[in-house]
């Protein structure tokens, strides 16, 4: 019960990743904070925790939204009395060379991945400050740290994701808070199968040619993002800060040879 006693919100939990890490923080004991637009997919997941022994509440915001996110956080406090876990998990992906994309385009990915870490942050901040405590962990990707054909949008964000995670370390780390980052590979998540099958007419092929990107030679799963995401969440990684953590299958050390 690594996670016993903590309260924890993690944003896009209807899902994928997000989804994953509720499911494991609550088997660590936390009450789990569910948070997504998919209000039907998002009180699957707390049912799911339910049904499995643990605690879990689902609140629907948009994380783009500052009084959205306001709301969510005073639900929370409300219910919970505390927050000492925030997962910025919630993002999208995004695809094309600069000169093909449309500022709507732009600006719809640095919404969502970048104001959608510094609005559930700048809400849940002040109670953390107050506290003396709390950890905070953002979704960049191991993008940030190389470069990867038609992913300009993608990879503007998760820079600045990872930039923002060293900064807000910088302030708050006085107030007894840390703030990590998880810089993931390719995580086979329902997302990226969905793309895969709309984007290639093979799509198995496609599948092939990521996996001999990584060292690994296989994909990601989104259960080994949310044991990164565990660390992170409990006091046994109480030494980082600031930190970014891979875990990638080996694509931005490594290289087939």
């Amino acid at each position: 019960m690594r996670l016993q006693g903590k309260v924890t919100l993690i944003t896009g939990a209807a899902s994928g990743i997000g989804k994953s890490t509720a499911l494991l923080f609550a088997s660590q004991g936390a009450s789990v904070i569910v948070n997504d637009l998919d209000q039907v997919k998002g009180e699957e997941t707390v049912q799911e925790i339910r049904n499995l022994g643990g605690e879990a509440t689902f609140i629907q915001a948009d994380v783009t939204n500052p009084e959205s996110v306001k709301s969510m956080v005073e639900q929370a406090l409300a219910k919970y009395g505390q927050i000492d876990v925030l997962f910025n998990n919630a993002g999208i992906s995004g695809v094309g060379a600069l000169h093909e994309l449309e500022p709507e385009q732009w600006d719809r990915v640095m919404g969502i991945n970048i104001k959608g870490v510094f609005i559930p942050s700048k809400y849940v901040l002040p109670h953390m400050m107050e506290r003396k405590s709390g950890s905070i962990i953002n979704m960049s990707s191991c993008i940030a740290e190389i470069g990867l054909a038609r992913r300009a949008s993608y990879a503007a964000s998760k820079g600045a994701v990872l930039a923002l995670t060293k900064s807000m370390q910088v302030d708050y780390a006085s107030y007894g808070i840390r703030v990590n980052a998880l810089l993931p590979g390719t995580i086979y998540t329902p997302f990226v199968e969905q793309y895969l099958k709309n984007s290639y007419d093979d799509p198995e092929a496609a599948i092939a040619a990521l996996k001999t990107r990584q060292l690994s030679g296989d994909l990601g799963l989104p259960e080994d993002v949310a044991q990164a995401a565990l660390f992170l969440a409990s006091d046994e990684s109480k030494f980082m800060m600031g930190s970014p953590l891979y875990i990638d299958g080996g694509v931005v050390f490594g290289k087939n040879a």
